[in-house]
């Protein structure tokens, strides 16, 4: 399994808030290009994103199935990748105070031709991947909070 974390300057629900916005994932997770359907009650248990990966015209279409949920602390899923496998992809989200909290990202591959990797080599590749991905939910995730408080965290 392959975790990264950081500290994000906002309160719990604001980072939740933007997991639970299924059109947002395109905006933050690294190499989804594009969300074609959101099922209505994402994210409950078994809804599903519809996405595609690639740039145009090349692009691989799949879906994203949520395996399990507790509002604003987890969020497990299920990300399909046609051909490539499967991962399932946890959030924890720990509250550090009202403003704060710690946000923590685990991938496992779990099926398909990837999977097979050794532990290290699946780390190398989905780390840095990973790091970047946080970083943009984050950034969303303080942005939206900002825009709802009128430009403060405060």
């Amino acid at each position: 399994m392959t975790a990264v974390a950081r500290e994000v300057p906002t309160a719990a629900a604001d980072v939740f808030a933007v997991l639970s916005d299924g059109w947002s994932y395109a905006g933050w997770v690294v190499g989804n290009s594009h969300i074609r359907d959101v099922d209505r009650n994402w994210p409950d248990v078994g809804t599903s994103i519809h996405h595609s990966i690639g740039a145009w015209p090349v692009q691989i279409h799949d879906v994203t199935q949520v395996r399990a949920v507790q509002p604003d602390r987890y969020l497990e899923l299920d990300a399909r990748l046609w051909w490539l496998g499967a991962a399932v992809i946890s959030f924890r989200i720990t509250p550090l105070g009202e403003r704060a909290c710690r946000l923590e990202m685990s991938e496992v591959l779990t099926r398909g031709p990837a999977a097979v990797l050794p532990t290290a080599a699946q780390a190398a590749l989905l780390r840095p991947r990973n790091r970047e991905s946080l970083a943009r939910l984050a950034d969303l995730a303080v942005g939206r909070a900002r825009s709802a408080t009128g430009g403060t965290l405060a």
